[in-house]
Order: C-alpha cells, then structure tokens, then sequence
C-alpha cells in the first residue's frame, strides 16, 4: 500500500453554521475518521488553523491564507491506499464534499 495526502478546503463556512451544524459536521468527521482507523488505512491527519505565514525566497514573509479565500487547506489527512483511483474513492467520504468542499488527492514520495 502507497501513501495518498489529501488537503481539504472549502466545505462548511464556521463564520456562517450554527452551533448545531458545527456540531453536526464534527460528529461526520469523527466517524469518517473512526471508519477510516477501523480499516487500517488512516495514517495521521489534522485540521489546520485559518490564518499562517508564507516564506518565499530571500526570506520574505507575507501574510496568508486569508480566511475569505475558497482555497484556503482547512486539514489533510494521510492515508493508505493500493493506488491513486482507490484513494479517490476514500475521499469520497469526506464530509464537506455535499457542502461544496473539495479534496485534493496526492501522491506521497517515499525516498529510501
């Protein structure tokens, strides 16, 4: 099995849910989470804060993701899968995708 990493963005905006759909959407993601743990194929992932840095050559830093931004990566997650097309298929259980969010699937590059 290959390591896939998916970056979430989009999908539920906190600044407009309620409490309830708040709620709601974390109960989602936890059970995709246990479901993906109960098959042996998740390997680490976590939800990213909407605000950060960005250093670019000659050491200059500037501001972003900007919380407005539809592209902003909200979490990823690693997982196991045979190949590409399985993975797609895990990520089709991600919660956000019926709220407009998307899921970006890549290739993990192990050098050994």
């Amino acid at each position: 099995m290959k390591n896939f990493m998916f970056l979430f963005r989009g999908g539920l905006d906190p600044q407009s849910a309620s409490p309830e759909e708040m709620q709601q959407n974390m109960e989602k993601w936890f059970a995709w989470v246990n479901d993906l743990q109960s098959k042996g194929i998740y390997t680490a992932g976590e939800a990213l804060m909407p605000t950060g840095k960005t250093l670019h050559k000659n050491q200059v830093v500037t501001d972003g993701p900007f919380v407005e931004s539809k592209e902003i990566v909200g979490g990823f997650f690693i997982v196991k899968a045979e190949n590409l097309d399985a993975a797609l298929e895990i990520a089709k259980g991600c919660p956000d995708l019926p709220l407009g969010g998307s899921v970006e699937v890549r290739d993990v590059v192990v050098f050994e």
